[in-house]
Order: structure tokens, then sequence, then C-alpha cells
């Protein structure tokens, strides 16, 4: 069973700094190991203020990797694209930002995967970090629900990215994605969850519960999770 340990907090302010505390912590420490950071880290909005208070540590950003966990397969300057939203955070730091989207392969989310697939096989793996969100119905990443689900979460071990077409398409984000795949997020040395409100909260400990039953993919996932793992949760 995967080992998990709860950080509560009343607000969203003091989430972020203590969420931004701890990735800092695992860059500094990565950087002197081995002289550089990989992480991966999720779009979306509640990253926000992490992500702010992340700008105000004293980090060598030219020293870190930068990695959606998962990207809508939209052009880069898209303000839907994950990628865009890290370039805008951190870009001017001098951090490295790899796109699991190639604009070439947008019309074509299979191809969009190999390719994402490929240019990750670029980097030294495992990541330092994996920092992961949820979305209400239990998706985490871009690991949806539909015909490429299996394929992102039991695909071969070596597979870090795959294509995949969510079904039901979410209606207000109706995009294929890229996204790191189960195997991919799990062999982190670092894992966190990041979630707000209480109905995650409860999707989020059913899921737990159900294990490599749950009709979730972040239970699925968590299920052959064997890093712990920490999940930080505010009411806001």
């Amino acid at each position: 069973m995967t080992e998990i340990e709860w950080w509560d907090f009343d607000g969203a302010k003091d989430l972020a700094e203590q969420v931004a505390g701890d990735i800092a912590f695992v860059i500094e420490s990565a950087i002197e190991a081995h002289g550089g950071a990989r992480i991966a880290v999720p779009g979306g909005s509640t990253p926000d203020l992490i992500y702010k208070a992340l700008l105000a540590k004293d980090i060598d950003w030219e020293k870190v990797t930068l990695i959606p966990t998962d990207d809508r397969l939209v052009s880069l300057d898209d303000p839907s694209s994950n990628y865009a939203k890290l370039s805008r955070f951190f870009g001017a730091k001098g951090a490295e930002i790899i796109s699991l989207v190639d604009e070439s392969a947008i019309g074509d989310y299979k191809q969009a995967g190999r390719l994402g697939d490929a240019r990750l096989a670029l980097i030294d793996w495992p990541l330092d970090l994996v920092c992961l969100g949820m979305g209400a119905d239990g998706h985490t990443a871009s690991i949806f629900p539909g015909p490429d689900f299996d394929n992102a979460l039991t695909g071969p071990r070596e597979r870090r990215a795959v294509g995949v077409r969510p079904d039901p398409m979410p209606a207000n984000a109706p995009y294929d994605r890229v996204t790191l795949t189960a195997a991919a997020l799990s062999s982190a040395r670092t894992i966190m969850i990041v979630i707000t409100g209480d109905e995650k909260k409860r999707v989020l400990e059913t899921a737990i519960e159900d294990g490599p039953l749950s009709s979730k993919p972040i239970g699925r996932l968590l299920a052959d999770i064997e890093t712990p793992v920490d999940i930080f949760w505010c009411a806001d």
C-alpha cells in the first residue's frame, strides 16, 4: 500500500507557501546532488499561487528543467497551453521548459504522444519531483477515462508520454491531450498532490480507499506508487 500523508491548511495562501517551500527544497537538493533538477508540475489555475510563491525563492532557475504533467493539443502560445503558463511564470528566470506538444501534430493526438515521448527521452530520468493536481472527476494529469486510459495507466513502462482523447470530452477544455504516463509519474523521487475543496477531498479519500479497484484514475495511479506521497489540501 502506498504511504500517504495528508497536510491540511486553513487557506490557499498558507498551502501555497508550504508547497512552494517543499518544491524549493527538492530543487535545491537535486542541484546539490546531481547538478540540476527535473520536475513535472500541473496546469490549471490552482497552482498559480504556488508558482508565485516559488518565484520569491532563491533558486538557481538556470539549473531547473520544468515539464508539464500534461498539456492540451493547442498552439504553444494559446491561453489554454500549460507550456505557455510555465513560460509566463518561469521563462524569464532562465528555466528550461520542455513542451509535450509538437505543433506539427496538433491534429493527430497519437502522433503527438509519440513526439512528446521522444522529446522526453532526451532528458535524464527519473524526475526529482512530480506535483499533481486532480479534477473533481478523479482524473490526474490527463489520465482520463476513454479509449487511451489503459495505455496511459498500464502501458509499457518505458513509455513516458502518450496522446489521449478523453471520453467524455471535458466541456470546459474540449481538447485532445498529451500526458505523462503513470509509469513516468510514479517513478519520481518525490511525489505530491495538491487539491482544494471538500468535494475533491472526498473523491480522493474514496479513491485511495478503493485502491486498485477504484473507478477513478487517481486511485488507480496511487495504488501502484511505491514512493511516499504527500497530499496538500485546503477548503478554499
